[in-house]
C-alpha cells in the first residue's frame, strides 16, 4: 500500500518506518529542510531507541522516503496520514493551524480518491474542520473528488514508541464510510495477526478517547503524587501503599508511581486541552483541573525539600543533578519537571551542574549559554563540588552508583531523588542523608 505521511516528529517518522516494516511503500513529507536533509544522509532528527535501525533497513529496502516537497506527496499515497505538531495555544487549546494547513495542502493537490488520517492528538470535532478545509480547496479548483477523513490516534509512549507500534495492545479508528473502514484494517491487519485489535467508532469518540486516555494516566500520577505527600506527614511509605493498592486488579500497578511531576510533550498538553473542550462545551472538568494544579505544584516539591535543608537564599550553593529529559529513553524536555527545578534553583542564587545520558545538546538550546549551568560527562563528574544531589529522571544508569564516592564528594552529603529509585537502607548505609517523595 501506498502511504504519505506529513510529520516527522516522533509520531510521524514512528509510523512511517513501521509502516515501512511490514511492506508498505512509505513517503514522509516535513517542510523543514534540515530534517530531511538529516533523514536523507542517514541520521535520525529525534532520539528513540531502536528506530535508527528500522528507518535504515527500509530505507536500504526502498520503502521508506522522504522529501519537501507538498504535491508529491499528496500525490503519492493513497493514505495521507496527519502527524503534525498540536501545540498548546496560550488558552491551553490544541492549535490546529498546522494540521489544517496539511488538510488544505491534500485537498490543494489530490487527484484521486484519499483516506486522510488525523494522527495528531486532536481536539473533538477535528475532523469535521479537516473535511471542511479539504472540501474548500476542492471546490476552489472546480473538483469533486471523493475522499475520507479517519481519526486514527495514536498510543505511542517516547523511549518505547517502535516496540508500541509494532506490538500495539489497541489500534482505534474512527471512521464513516466502508471504504475507509476496509483499507484502515487491510493496513493494520499484520500489527494484529495474535488476535483482533482494531476498535471501530465514529469519529467524534476516536478523538476523544485519545485525550481520555492520556487524562486518566496523568490523574493517577497526580493521584500518586498527593497521597506521597501526605504519606511523608502522616509517616507511612508512599512505596508500600502503592504495593497494597497495586494489587487490586481494578486499580493495578502502572501509573502508580510518586516522583516530581509529569512532563513531555502529551500528558500537560492533553490534559490542558480537554479541560478547554470542557469549558468550551460548559462542562468543568473539575477532576482534571486539579490533576493539573496538583502536578505545578510536584514539580516544585524537591525545591521545597531543598529550601528546607538550606534555607530560601540558596546564594553560594551549588547542586548536582541527574536526568533533564521528562522521562527515561528520550531527549524530550517539553514540560520536564528538571526545567521548573533548575530555574528556581537559579532564582534563589544557586549554580547547577547537570549529566543526561541523551538531553544534554536539547538541554543547551533549552537554557542557552547560562553560566550558572555546568554540564558533566558522567554521572560522578556532576557531583565535583556539588552540596547536594538531585535525582529528578529515573534512567537506569543511575539505580546501582557507588554511594560511598557520592558520600565522599557532596559536601553536605544528602541525596534529593525525585523519583524513588533506590532503597532507602543503601545511601543511609553509606552515611548518606537520603530524602525522597512520600518515603520515612
Amino acid at each position: 500500500m501506498k502511504i504519505t505521511v506529513v510529520g516527522t516528529g516522533y509520531v510521524g517518522l514512528v509510523s512511517g518506518a513501521c509502516l515501512a516494516e511490514m511492506g508498505n511503500d512509505v513517503l514522509c513529507l516535513d517542510l523543514d529542510p534540515e530534517k530531511i536533509r538529516i533523514l536523507k544522509e542517514g541520521g535520525i532528527p529525534i532520539h528513540e531507541p531502536g528506530l535508527d535501525q528500522v528507518v535504515a533497513r527500509n530505507v536500504a529496502a526502498g520503502r521508506l522516503h522522504f522529501t519537501t516537497d507538498v504535491q508529491e506527496a499528496v500525490q503519492f499515497g493513497t493514505i495521507q496520514f496527519i502527524a503534525v505538531g498540536t501545540p498548546p495555544d496560550e488558552d491551553g487549546s490544541a492549535d490546529l493551524q498546522y494540521v489544517l494547513s496539511a488538510a488544505r495542502a491534500i485537498g490543494r493537490h489530490m487527484t484521486d480518491y484519499k483516506v486522510i488520517v488525523d494522527k495528531s492528538t486532536v481536539p473533538v470535532g477535528t475532523a469535521d474542520k479537516v473535511k471542511a478545509a479539504v472540501r474548500a480547496e476542492l471546490d476552489a479548483r472546480g473538483e469533486n473528488i471523493p475522499y475520507s477523513v479517519v481519526s486514527n490516534p495514536e498510543f505511542l509512549k517516547e523511549g518505547a514508541a517502535v516496540d508500541d507500534f509494532m506490538r500495539p495492545d489497541r489500534i482505534v479508528v474512527g471512521a464513516e464510510d466502508d471504504q475507509a473502514i476496509f483499507l484502515m484494517k487491510a493496513l493494520y491487519a499484520p500489527f494484529q495477526r495474535n488476535h483482533e485489535k482494531l476498535l471501530i467508532m465514529d469519529l467524534r469518540s476516536a478523538e476523544l478517547t485519545k485525550y481520555a486516555a492520556n487524562a486518566m494516566l496523568a490523574t493517577r500520577i497526580s493521584f500518586m503524587n498527593e497521597l506521597a505527600l501526605l504519606a511523608e506527614t502522616l509517616g507511612a511509605d508512599i512505596e508500600l501503599v502503592r504495593h497494597g493498592i497495586g494489587s487490586d486488579p481494578r486499580i493495578g500497578y502502572h501509573f502508580l508511581y510518586a516522583g516530581c511531576g509529569y512532563g513531555g510533550s502529551c500528558f500537560p498538553k492533553d490534559v490542558k486541552a480537554l479541560i478547554k473542550t470542557g469549558a468550551d462545551s460548559g462542562h468543568t472538568l473539575r477532576v482534571l483541573n486539579a490533576v493539573e494544579d496538583a502536578n505545578d505544584a510536584q514539580k516544585l516539591v524537591l525545591v521545597d525539600k531543598i529550601v528546607e535543608r538550606f534555607g530560601e537564599d540558596l546564594t553560594g550553593r551549588h547542586f548536582a543533578v541527574w536526568g533533564l529529559a521528562f522521562k527515561p529513553n528520550t531527549d524530550d524536555m517539553r514540560e520536564a519537571p528538571s526545567r521548573v527545578i533548575i530555574a528556581e534553583l537559579f532564582r534563589r542564587g544557586a549554580t547547577v551542574t547537570a549529566y543526561d545520558p541523551v538531553a544534554m545538546t536539547e538541554a543547551r538550546r533549552v537554557f542557552g549559554e547560562d553560566a550558572r549551568l555546568r554540564y558533566a560527562e558522567r554521572p560522578m563528574q556532576a557531583l565535583d563540588d556539588a552540596d547536594a544531589l538531585l535525582i529528578v529522571t529515573e534512567w537506569k544508569e543511575f539505580r546501582s552508583p557507588d554511594f560511598d564516592v557520592i558520600k565522599a564528594k557532596l559536601k553536605s552529603g544528602i541525596i534529593f531523588d525525585g523519583r524513588n529509585i533506590f532503597d532507602p537502607a543503601l545511601p543511609r548505609k553509606a552515611g548518606l542523608t537520603y530524602l525522597s517523595i512520600g518515603r520515612p
